[in-house]
């Protein structure tokens, strides 16, 4: 059996000219994330911009994917990363997909075209890349990042145990050997910090918060950290069971929708329950196939069903984000206008 080919698989398809992952040295890996990105942005100038997230421990560029275009509605913003644990080869494909679906199909696909002209997207493909491409060099099922920790005696943080939401408190550990281990304190590491001093700046205008994980076809609500309920919970659960079927009428997968603490595990730090816990609205992690045959060594036969499907159920949360946040408010203010030229004709008529 093949292993998943991640990132690079798909690379195949969007780069012209690529020969395939092992056809490279292991330092090649991190040229060709980038290369893929500026090739995309070269190819999509008009609504495609790549900016500077942060740095990783080992001195590598994070850079995001910004899709947008013009538009005199005022945006909401999706926010996506893929790959912040490093084994999880399936979620940064699908970012790949992701972003190779939008740009192909915004200018002929209404429901693509409706929800760019109204919400600008941020694609961070690979989060960890410094775990990442050591999954491809040294560790195949490598979970954490590459940070040095007591004297350079282990490696690694979980980054998904980082985040400042009820740091380290269950589901977590401050032994630094642990897959689960938390950092030495809430966002100790660049890449966290990174991504939430990104998220933070931008929170007022964030409108959904999506991290793409596998394995288990869960799509995960907050929280992890508590059995307490959002208070938001019981749309995000609506929202999140639609995709839910939107996912399974494309290749018949089946998806379980909750709270981590009440589907999964009991976890804190996690970037989902950080993202609600700062006000972003809906925040889900969408945890892909499979079951457990093969687990984070997906084959790569399931790749494009895989990314397919994900599509469908992403696009069915844009659809409601979409309705809430830009539809709603623009039927709100029609009616509005109704109701002053109304009042306006009723007084014209008394003169």
């Amino acid at each position: 059996m093949k292993p998943l080919l991640g990132t690079f698989y798909l690379l195949g398809m969007l780069v012209p000219g690529w020969l395939g992952y092992d056809r490279y040295k292991s330092s090649d890996r991190n040229k060709k994330i980038y290369q893929w990105m500026s090739e995309i942005r070269e190819k999509y100038t008009e609504v495609v911009t790549q900016h500077l997230l942060g740095m990783t421990y080992e001195s590598r560029a994070m850079y995001y994917l910004k899709i947008s275009q013009p538009s005199n509605n005022p945006k909401k913003i999706i926010w996506m990363d893929c790959g912040i644990h490093a084994r999880e080869w399936i979620a940064p494909a699908f970012c790949q997909w992701f972003v190779k679906e939008i740009l192909q199909n915004y200018k002929d696909n209404q429901r693509i075209r409706r929800l760019l002209k109204n919400l600008d997207f941020y694609v961070l493909p690979v989060l960890n890349i410094d775990g990442y491409i050591y999954t491809w060099t040294s560790d195949r099922l490598w979970r954490k990042s590459r940070s040095s920790h007591n004297n350079g005696t282990c490696f690694g943080t979980d980054l998904n145990r980082n985040f400042d939401a009820s740091w380290c408190s269950i589901g977590a550990t401050t032994d630094c050997e642990s897959l689960t281990f938390c950092g030495t304190g809430p966002v100790s590491e660049p890449e966290t910090k990174a991504v939430s001093s990104f998220i933070e700046s931008k929170k007022e205008n964030i409108a959904c918060f999506l991290t793409m994980h596998s394995y288990g076809q869960l799509i995960l609500v907050p929280y992890g950290y508590t059995k307490n309920k959002s208070n938001n919970h019981e749309e995000l659960i609506q929202v999140g069971q639609k995709a839910a079927n939107a996912l399974k009428a494309k290749h018949g997968t089946n998806y379980r929708v909750g709270s981590s603490a009440d589907i999964l595990y009991a976890s804190s730090g996690s970037s989902r329950d950080w993202a609600r816990d700062i006000g972003i609205p809906f925040s889900y992690t969408f945890e892909l196939r499979d079951n457990g045959t093969y687990g984070f060594v997906l084959p790569e036969t399931q790749i494009q069903a895989t990314c397919e499907e994900t599509m469908e159920a992403v696009l069915s949360v844009l659809d409601d984000v979409y309705e809430k946040y830009w539809y709603t408010n623009s039927a709100r203010k029609a009616k509005s206008t109704a109701l002053v030229l109304s009042l306006l004709m009723a007084f014209m008529s008394l003169l």
